[in-house]
């Protein structure tokens, strides 16, 4: 047994030496390599840092501060009345003490500024590009947004539903599955597996739905044109609006003109008696 752990303990030494021997080498190497070599993540990442966060205005500040305090004071308080305690809060303050906030907005926006030139000036042309691609595409959407909720204020009607959404909402409840995605997903394949006068009654459903809404966009464009929105109408709509105003137009136009000069067509009557007026026999003179 002895000899055993002897011989154990000398090849465990031996090792340690080996170890120690290849990090004296690598401490040499070290010494002679660019430092360049051993930072690998500074070397190799050619991303540019992350764009500076826009600063807060002078409100948001006060809320920020704000909220903490009013939270302790009331602990049940809900979040939506939270906000209004702090924006009643706010209201109710003078100028000078709006100050203070509004003056850290202004500074903080300065400091953007130079933040966002130092980080602009670091990117190339295929990254600004690319951002400004997506800041177009952030507008897009804030505006299709916006003029979706203004539509839904001003009442505009729903768009008729499939044959598939009708039959989708009237058995979503009882559906398989535990999600949302995969009841859609069960009931699609329901769908498919309906006989064609199962579907039928969907279909006619959502006939009937196209009549509704037909129906109810008449009325609702014809309010936004009371109203001054005819921006909100369908080309489709204002071009037969256009076209029905042009020929009514030039129908009364017509009928001015006519009436001016004082010409009218005459009558079937009157064309016959003055032909037979104009057109006399030929005379038979006895010689």
């Amino acid at each position: 047994m002895a000899p055993y752990l002897l011989t154990a303990g000398v090849s465990l030494l031996a090792k340690s030496f080996s170890v120690l021997s290849c990090t004296g080498s690598l401490a040499r190497c070290t010494s002679v390599l660019p430092s360049a070599f051993f930072s690998p993540v500074k070397c190799l990442t050619s991303e540019a840092r992350s764009p500076p966060k826009r600063p807060l205005n002078g409100y948001m500040r006060y809320v920020q501060q704000q909220k903490p305090i009013v939270a302790r004071q009331n602990p049940e308080i809900k979040a939506v009345d939270l906000i209004k305690t702090i924006a009643q809060q706010w209201r109710s303050m003078s100028p000078e003490q709006k100050q203070p906030f509004q003056e850290a907005s202004l500074r903080a926006r300065e400091q953007f500024k130079v933040d966002l030139e130092r980080y602009q000036a670091q990117l190339t042309p295929a990254q600004l590009q690319q951002q400004a691609q997506e800041k177009r595409q952030r507008r897009a959407k804030r505006k299709a947004i916006r003029k979706k909720r203004e539509l839904t204020n001003l009442g505009k009607p729903k768009r008729p539903r499939s044959p598939f959404n009708i039959f989708m909402s009237e058995h979503f409840e009882e559906a398989k599955g535990i999600t949302s995605q995969a009841k859609m997903k069960s009931l699609l394949e329901d769908w498919r597996n309906l006989f064609s006068h199962q579907k039928k009654v969907y279909t006619q459903l959502a006939e009937d739905d196209k009549i509704r809404y037909k129906n109810e966009m008449k009325s609702w464009e014809d309010h936004m044109v009371e109203i001054g929105r005819e921006d909100l109408i369908r080309e489709q709509t204002l071009s037969i609006k256009k076209r029905a105003a042009k020929a009514k137009k030039v129908t009364k136009k017509a009928k001015t003109v006519k009436k001016a000069t004082g010409t009218s067509k005459p009558s079937k009557k009157t064309t016959k008696s003055r032909s037979a007026k104009t057109v006399s026999p030929p005379s038979t003179k006895k010689t």
